[in-house]
């Protein structure tokens, strides 16, 4: 990559970051993936019977079971949304399955949705048809007390030591974008919160979701907090979450779409997005 073209990636990165980040610190960040200007219409679903939607139970807090043995989580809750928009409520189902029964109780009828964390992938979208996507996960940077000095927050870290954990998308992106930074790797998340938490480095940077858990906990001891917004960074940490259908039922496609769109308008998904995590990752 030559140095203009580099410099302009940067000065993009840097943008998406501020913008995502303009939230005020009193609220919440919630992330909004729509185009305020976008309607969307809603298909006629009046020929199905039932809507079925797939999950498992070992992804939480997307998926779990309560200690009562309910099926519970941020994607449970986002399916009977979608249900209740699509005024299918009274018809709907959610199906708890091993991970490795999925595709194929999907392909054989057994369920009309899987909403369960499924990869967008080249691979899987020969197997899928998905929805937009509902949630992603930025990369964001975590300090301890703040850093001295005024300016862009990738300025103030030049020269700095930046843990992430090694071999990770998060290590890619630091090194290709962040060439002034001295990375720091780890084989070990707890290692890396340690280090972060007693000094030893300046700063963690990582997924966004798995850092928020970790400053809530009280293995971080109020230590530190997010610095600078969100970096959005597809091609490094993926497309996020969708919901994936049959490659050929486009109809139920356009119909989570649009379901997925009114939730966000009517303020439903901020109120599912912080139940689950409190501490916004955005």
């Amino acid at each position: 990559m030559g140095r203009s073209s580099r410099t302009i990636r940067l000065s993009a990165v840097f943008l998406l970051a501020f913008l995502a980040g303009r939230a005020s610190a009193e609220e919440p960040a919630i992330p909004n993936l729509w185009d305020a200007h976008e309607r969307l219409a809603q298909p006629d679903l009046s020929g199905r019977t039932r809507l079925r939607f797939l999950t498992t139970i070992d992804f939480p807090p997307f998926n779990y079971l309560t200690t009562e043995g309910r099926l519970a989580g941020f994607n449970v809750d986002l399916a009977r949304a979608i249900c209740m928009e699509l005024d299918l409520s009274g018809t709907c189902q959610i199906q708890a399955l091993p991970w490795d029964e999925i595709e194929q109780a999907l392909s054989e009828g057994q369920g009309d949705a899987v909403i369960a964390g499924v990869a967008m992938t080249p691979q899987s979208r020969s197997k899928y048809a998905f929805s937009r996507p509902y949630l992603i996960f930025p990369g964001r940077f975590v300090t301890a007390d703040g850093l001295p000095g005024a300016g862009p927050l990738y300025a103030r870290l030049r020269g700095k030591r930046i843990g992430v954990m090694a071999g990770s998308a998060h290590e890619r992106a630091l090194r290709e974008l962040f060439g002034s930074l001295r990375v720091v790797t780890y084989s070990k998340r707890q290692w890396m919160f340690e280090d972060l938490r007693d000094g030893n480095t300046d700063a963690v940077f990582g997924d966004g979701m798995q850092l928020s858990f970790w400053l809530a906990g009280s293995a971080s001891q109020g230590c530190c907090r997010f610095a600078g917004g969100p970096y959005l960074l597809p091609d490094y940490f993926g497309p996020g979450m969708a919901i994936a259908v049959r490659p050929d039922d486009i109809e139920l496609t356009a119909a989570f779409n649009h379901a997925l769109r009114e939730i966000d308008e009517d303020g439903t998904f901020a109120e599912l997005y912080l139940r689950y995590f409190p501490l916004s990752f955005f």
